[in-house]
């Protein structure tokens, strides 16, 4: 195994190297910030080409997993959804035939969390793989937003998106020299465009029914007036006390703009929407960064180029088709048929609020928030609550910082 720093600082962070850099432009701007989320396109992502892969989507998939499973050891966080399970059933599948060490499952979890517990499909999924490894971590509150895990990557990194980065950080401190595969990317992959029905009339050979027109209407609208009709329909962020009007506003017109933008066409969708977006290419840099930290190779295989452009060729304008059945017929009978078929999800939310966070709310003075776009009165009160809107954890991560400076020796 290839070492790289030596893994004594907090919550197992290396100490010595220089951190792996998120990109300045792949960083939450201030607004973005506000809601914990990146918005639009990335200008320094290029769409992906609509020529230049024959690929099937699982020749793509396997090429992608092959080059984790060539730099052992290969962990996969693995949380029992169907997502991370289908990259664990791939990787198995493609250790057996190439005669590679196994991939390792790796599991955060969480006893008393209910909402969060998932054993029973993650043994289902480990025991139909027959794998024999399988690191399960247990924590309590130190995966909390202002836990020492978390603390740590804020003084490395700073705020990254998304705001439970930290999630991963220590299987990547366990897959140390060698690599890890994730799941995300899954939703998007196997995601409808916003304007479907107008995309399966156009390109699918629906026939139009009665029920259709209104739909019917929208989709085929100017860009404009379907920006402004989903601003004025847009109630996400009326839900966020904490941001000021005028912020709440702007934020709700670009949002719109966003996803008005987005093509009628799944494949184009694919390569120009979703690839390039600032929502997977932050994510994506926060990801390589963590694993900087550790010498790790990591990817998402559901998320790779190569797998989205061989996607996008099979799906054409209308896509992949339902998600049970698109995995199905990409995995074959890796994984019993329950798990592609489940709806169920787990949340972890409740381990991101279970100590330290709450503490730092309670005595915050304010500091480390711009008063003109929050309402920091507001923002206290949501983050008095026993379980706070997860869109504000980034200004939570801000003003930590901001109080964290204060401490420096």
């Amino acid at each position: 195994m290839r070492a790289r720093a030596t893994l004594t600082g907090p919550a197992g962070s290396p100490v010595g190297d220089p951190p792996v850099a998120v990109p300045d432009r792949l960083r939450l701007t201030a607004a973005e910030e506000l809601w914990a989320i990146p918005m639009g396109l990335d200008g320094g992502t290029e769409p992906l080409s609509a020529i230049g892969t024959a690929l099937t989507p699982r020749a793509a998939l396997e090429q992608v997993v092959l080059a984790a499973l060539l730099r052992p050891p290969c962990l996969v966080s693995f949380s029992g959804g169907v997502d991370s399970s289908a990259v664990l059933a791939l990787a198995a599948d493609v250790a057996r035939r190439e005669g590679l060490a196994p991939p390792i499952p790796a599991t955060n979890r969480f006893p008393g969390l209910d909402e969060a517990d998932e054993s029973r499909w993650q043994e289902q999924v480990v025991t139909h793989l027959r794998l024999e490894d399988w690191i399960r971590l247990e924590w309590r509150d130190e995966l909390d937003m202002l836990g020492p895990t978390a603390t740590a990557v804020l003084e490395r990194h700073g705020v990254l998106a998304p705001f439970n980065a930290h999630f991963h950080h220590p299987l990547l401190a366990r897959a140390a020299g060698g690599s890890l595969l994730t799941g995300i990317g899954g939703d998007e992959l196997f995601g409808a465009v916003h304007r479907a029905t107008a995309g399966h009339v156009l390109f699918g050979g629906r026939r139009p029914r009665a029920g259709d027109l209104p739909a019917l209407a929208f989709g085929l609208a100017p860009r404009r007036l379907r920006t402004a009709v989903m601003a004025a329909r847009h109630r996400g962020f009326h839900g966020f006390a904490w941001i000021r009007h005028g912020a709440r506003r702007r934020l709700t017109w670009a949002d719109a703009a966003w996803d008005s933008g987005q093509p009628l066409r799944w494949d184009r969708s694919l390569r120009e929407w979703w690839w390039p977006s600032r929502m997977l290419q932050c994510c994506l840099a926060s990801m390589r960064a963590l694993a900087g930290d550790f010498d790790v190779h990591t990817d998402s295989p559901l998320a790779a180029p190569g797998v989205l452009a061989a996607c996008a060729r099979a799906g054409g304008a209308v896509g992949l088709g339902h998600r049970p059945r698109a995995l199905r017929g990409i995995l074959g009978d890796l994984l019993p048929d329950a798990v592609f078929g489940r709806a169920s999800k787990a949340s972890f939310n409740a381990a991101f609020w279970s100590g330290a966070a709450g503490e730092f709310a309670a005595r915050w003075d304010g500091r480390g928030v711009d008063p003109h776009s929050v309402d920091v009165a507001a923002l206290r009160a949501e983050w008095a609550k026993p379980r706070p809107d997860a869109h504000s954890f980034a200004l939570l991560h801000r003003a930590w910082l901001a109080s964290a400076a204060d401490r420096v020796v």
